[in-house]
């Protein structure tokens, strides 16, 4: 009993010397158990800053988040504030102060509790505080995109997907730490290298092989394992795209590029659409039959011999007869998007060829990651081999070219052109549609805009070449009188996180961010170091979980985006409409965008 109270005096008078000894013999005994317990125990300074960043990465950013990408979002944010806060707390501490004020008087230590009662209720009571706020500033987000109330589920799951986060990259951040403090002692022990270098020693080499795991072997088989899913995937036949049996269409029976060899987004592509008949009934004029040319990456096993093959079809189907020529490079998997094909097709009453290539099995996201280049080389060789044919033809006898990109087809088909010059000197129209923030065109036009107008919807040289819309705002109306054609367009969402997505959302706020917020992004949304780059990051992965209209769903602006580009002979406002209408009327020919 004795000694009982006496280990209780001392654990008040000084209750940091009285854990250093306790676990002193606890590691004397149970070292397992002492290793799992320096695991789990949390830095008191960097349980207060990590709980600032858990509380700012609650705000709000372009689209309204789930439980598990909030949780996710809010345990990574705090481990990066709970690394911060034990880095400031070293250098201040350990390196300038040496000493420590309070824990070596004894009179202030008996405080200790308290300061750290009180983090720990402030860290609660904040989080709280801000999972309230948090729901109400999602539930608004989500009515600025049409879409109805979160569930109430948000407020129990996401703190702790947030803590399972949190704790699984603070143990595999000590794990690291405490294997390089084990090759610093060896290095002392075996190498005679003293003390304070052997730890060095062994953070570097601890540091070097994580990377190299990550970097090197981890992301080959990332890499590795993702190309065998997508390949899997990209030879799936879904039902309701049968084999087309007309010789206007890539993967016919006459077609050299083999059904089978069209890839899963291939074969959509090339059966789905508008044909003449179903034309005739969204319109009066007459109408043709419209081609679709594609090239799958297994209809040939060389670039070079696709790209041979798409020449073959080209000629074949008679593609370069239709008045209309439209190069679509494709995202990573060979997606084309089927609501802006059949606006193409519904819009020049079927007088034109769509034209595209696949390039990867990959996702856009991960083909990004993993092989950038990949799609610049693709679109430039696409759009290359088709001008190359055009050019080759009478000048009576050539047709309109036009190219259409979205999301990574927009990175791949700036690749074509090194700048607006080349290319008003080699097409008739560009429409780039969700353009990434990496796209040299993209982000140069966007850094170099007329003074005073906003980086969400710009101007640039007064809209003399290259204008923006949102999807509202008129083009006619986003620049000047004069528009020298060909007409470039760029269309893109204020709350489209591909559009916005940069690493240097790390560090550095973006004049989107300074500006006033557009047509669907909440005024609530605020530039956080660190947290605002993970935000966005998980928003990528959400962006076409929303309607039409908003992140990276752009439904129907395509309609007005090549009605300002380049109509057809007498086109009017309503014609747009009708097309508008037509569209989402034949929706269920091949589904929609998403």
């Amino acid at each position: 009993m004795i000694r009982a109270r006496l280990r209780l005096v001392r654990a008040a008078r000084d209750p940091d010397r009285f854990l250093r000894e306790n676990y002193d013999d606890l590691a004397r005994r149970h070292p397992l158990l002492a290793w799992a317990w320096s695991l789990l125990h949390l830095d008191f300074a960097g349980l207060f800053v990590g709980g600032l960043f858990l509380m700012s990465s609650l705000t709000v950013s372009l689209l309204p988040r789930s439980w598990f990408f909030q949780g996710i979002v809010s345990g990574i944010n705090a481990v990066i504030g709970y690394a911060i806060g034990v880095f400031l707390k070293w250098v201040v501490v350990d390196l300038l102060v040496r000493s420590h004020p309070i824990r070596d008087d004894p009179k202030r230590a008996r405080w200790v509790p308290v300061w750290r009662a009180l983090i720990v209720l402030g860290v609660l009571a904040g989080g709280l505080w801000m999972m309230i706020a948090a729901k109400r500033w999602q539930d608004d987000v989500r009515a600025l995109m049409g879409m109805p109330p979160g569930s109430n589920l948000w407020y129990l799951l996401t703190p702790i997907v947030a803590f399972v986060v949190a704790a699984l990259l603070i143990s595999i951040f000590r794990v690291l730490r405490d294997l390089a403090l084990l090759v610093g002692r060896r290095a002392n022990r075996f190498l005679r290298i003293p003390l304070p270098a052997a730890r060095v020693f062994g953070f570097v080499w601890i540091a070097f092989l994580a990377f190299l795991l990550v970097d090197d072997v981890g992301f080959r088989a990332f890499t590795a394992v993702a190309n065998r899913v997508a390949s899997t995937t990209n030879n799936e036949e879904v039902a309701g795209f049968p084999q087309p049996t007309i010789p206007q269409r890539s993967g016919s029976p006459g077609s050299l590029a083999q059904w089978s060899g069209l890839g899963n987004e291939g074969r959509k592509f090339a059966t789905g659409g508008l044909r003449a008949e179903t034309l005739r009934r969204f319109t009066t004029r007459p109408v043709s039959e419209p081609v679709r040319v594609y090239v799958g990456l297994e209809n040939a096993p060389t670039p070079e011999r696709r790209i041979a093959m798409l020449h073959q079809e080209l000629a074949r189907t008679g593609a370069l007869d239709k008045g209309h020529v439209v190069i679509i490079p494709t995202t990573g998997s060979g997606w084309v998007n089927p609501t802006a094909a059949r606006a193409l097709e519904l819009m020049y009453d079927g007088d034109v060829a769509l034209v595209a290539m696949q390039y990867s099995y990959l996702p856009s996201w991960i083909s990004f990651l993993t092989d950038g280049e990949a799609s610049l080389q693709s679109g430039k060789a696409l759009i290359d081999a088709v001008l190359t044919d055009v050019r080759a033809r009478p000048v009576a006898a050539r047709p309109k070219v036009l190219v259409m990109g979205e999301s990574l087809g927009t990175r791949a088909g700036e690749g074509a052109f090194n700048g607006l010059a080349d290319i008003r000197d080699k097409v008739d129209g560009v429409v780039w549609i969700g353009p990434p923030r990496a796209n040299p065109i993209h982000s140069a036009i966007s850094d170099r805009r007329d003074l005073g107008t906003p980086e969400v919807l710009p101007t640039y040289t007064d809209g003399l070449i290259v204008r923006f819309t949102d999807g509202r705002r008129s083009l006619a109306g986003s620049g000047g009188a004069e528009w020298l054609a060909p007409h470039v367009v760029y269309v893109q969402h204020p709350s489209d996180p591909v559009v916005w997505w940069s690493p240097e959302l790390m560090l550095r706020q973006p004049d989107w961010l300074k500006e006033a917020p557009g047509k669907d992004r909440s005024s609530a949304m605020a530039w956080y170091p660190f947290v605002t780059f993970w935000q966005v990051s998980a928003d990528l992965a959400n962006a076409a979980g929303v309607p039409d209209g908003h992140g990276h769903n752009y439904g129907t602006a395509v309609v007005d985006a090549f009605a300002a580009v380049l109509p057809p002979a007498g086109w009017t406002p309503a014609d747009t409409e009708r097309v508008r209408m037509a569209v989402m009327a034949s929706a269920a020919i091949d589904g929609a965008e998403k």
